[in-house]
């Protein structure tokens, strides 16, 4: 059984197809046209083919490459990435510019080879730095093992990192179904030229294709239509599954919160009894489920989803959810971007293709059992962790039919743990918001969010939350995370209580006023 992987998800690709020698076609933001007249501000590509190959020049991000001619070339995620790709092969390219962080060249290569140590899974074939057209390059090949759901399996990986200086590296990144053998006339072909122009992104917009039945028709209709307004939510540590304490919350704040959030592992069953007592009380749940158990060894779970091991729990997990009927806003693997997560491609060979396979792979399975009051919400960190390209949070999109609804988070984490900053709401999300609104033709939710005490003003912080939060209108729901995160030592380092005193209390009650349900 499988999830048969795309090659190109997105229409804005070029295929080069018997293309006449020396033939140039220009790639103008996105799009193939003339270069007459083309600004130096454009997002500029180029590919001219000689025999059997195509040189690919990237100006914004300042390379050229080679690749055998036959290849499609994406450059949707321009930006980010250029994929050149065939039925066996992938070959992605990255451009990392470290200058305003604290990573080196060093740095990014050893982070991005972590895990390796997960030996049970990968098995390194080679690993060798060396000098290549005045550049060093570290190259490292490595194999994983197979995976039975993949149609097309590309399970041979080799990555070569190619240092300009000590701040900016290009990553040629292979993934393969056959052991590679091309990876040094890739390198060889490899040029640095002038960069000119700023790259973009190009992701065309579809409808996503999930089913739905007719409460969940109107429940989307109501909380998430282009008219409607904006609903709260909260994460509060017992409910849904026992209620007097956020009730004791809400009659100070005289609202009730519509939207609750419930996490769970890998093993819990759908935790039927919550959802219910939840319904009953007027409230919806994000449901989110993180494929990995809180207790365990987890370096394999993803592998072992994509190899059917977890089949029968993911089956009777949709029986059940489409037993309790009603709608549920199901959030799966969220923050992938960050590699506290082991679904995070920081613990699967830097491959993002195994978090959008499993995503879809569990998606297929809850289709094939008939679920059809689930929306399902797509939710990165607005930082990726690492803050690498192969890393960014755009690589893991699985695509707009299997996505309903696009999550936001990012978190005022203030200033107790080092190298952590206070910021204001406004700093987080005017620039998410405008990215995501240029990006997704979906609704938005911000599906969990919160402020620290430590490092600033919750108070004031707050108060100009609720001025600002206005202005987004394409956010349809915003659930605070009440609770509180602690360090090693057991103190409490991010309060995020929504209840934390009197002060934080009142400036909730004045927020939520204009949102009561009149």
């Amino acid at each position: 059984m499988f999830i048969q992987r795309i090659l190109l998800l997105f229409v804005l690709f070029v295929l080069i197809s018997q293309p006449t020698s020396h033939a140039t076609v220009h790639i103008i933001n996105g799009k193939i046209q003339a270069a007459d007249g083309t600004p130096t501000s454009a997002d500029l590509k180029t590919l001219e083919t000689t025999g059997s190959k195509t040189t690919y020049s990237d100006f914004p991000h300042g390379y050229s490459i080679s690749f055998p001619q036959h290849m499609i070339v994406d450059v949707s995620l321009s930006a980010v990435r250029t994929v050149f790709a065939d039925d066996k092969t992938q070959i992605e390219v990255y451009y990392d510019n470290l200058a305003h962080s604290d990573a080196s060249a060093n740095d990014y290569i050893h982070y991005g080879r972590q895990f390796l140590n997960n030996t049970r899974d990968h098995h390194i074939l080679l690993e060798k730095t060396f000098l290549r057209n005045g550049l060093e390059v570290h190259l490292l090949k490595w194999s994983r093992r197979p995976l039975s759901s993949l149609a097309i399996d590309r399970r041979y990986y080799a990555t070569a990192e190619i240092v300009k200086n000590n701040r900016e590296v290009y990553t040629i990144f292979i993934k393969s179904t056959e052991p590679i053998s091309n990876e040094m006339e890739l390198i060889d072909s490899f040029r640095i030229i002038k960069q000119t122009g700023t790259a973009g992104i190009y992701l065309p917009s579809k409808q996503a294709k999930t089913s739905f039945n007719p409460e969940t028709v109107k429940f989307f209709a109501t909380y998430f239509a282009e008219s409607s307004p904006l609903r709260w939510g909260i994460f509060h540590p017992n409910a849904p599954d026992a209620l007097h304490h956020l009730e004791a919350i809400e009659q100070k704040l005289d609202y009730q919160f519509p939207f609750v959030v419930r996490y769970q592992p890998l093993g819990d069953e759908v935790p039927f009894v919550a959802l219910s007592r939840a319904y009953l009380d007027r409230r919806y749940v994000e449901l989110t489920l993180q494929t990995y158990y809180y207790d365990k060894d987890n370096a394999s779970v993803m592998y072992d989803i994509l190899d059917g091991k977890y089949d029968d729990y993911f089956r009777q997990y949709a029986k059940d959810l489409r037993a309790f009927s009603h709608p549920v806003l199901f959030r799966l693997n969220n923050e992938m971007n960050g590699d506290w997560c082991w679904y995070s491609s920081f613990h699967t060979a830097k491959d993002t293709e195994i978090y959008k396979a499993v995503w879809r792979y569990i998606h297929l399975l809850f289709e094939q059992e008939g679920v059809d009051n689930v929306l399902w919400v797509w939710n990165p960190h607005d930082r990726s962790f690492p803050n690498f390209s192969w890393n960014h949070y755009l690589v893991y999109y699985p695509g707009d039919d299997v996505v309903d609804i696009v999550g936001m988070t990012g978190y005022n984490t203030g200033n107790y743990f080092s190298g952590e900053t206070w910021r204001e709401f406004q700093e987080i999300y005017a620039p998410l918001y405008l990215e995501y609104t240029n990006i997704f033709n979906k609704p938005l939710m911000i599906t969990e969010f919160g402020a620290n005490s430590f490092g600033g003003d919750k108070t004031a912080w707050l108060k100009q939350m609720f001025q600002e939060i206005k202005k987004f209108e394409r956010i349809k729901v915003a659930i605070w995370w009440s609770g509180i995160d602690r360090d090693s030592e057991g103190r409490a380092a991010r309060i995020y209580r929504l209840d934390e005193n009197d002060s934080v209390i009142g400036a909730f009650r004045e927020g939520l006023k204009n949102y009561r349900e009149k």
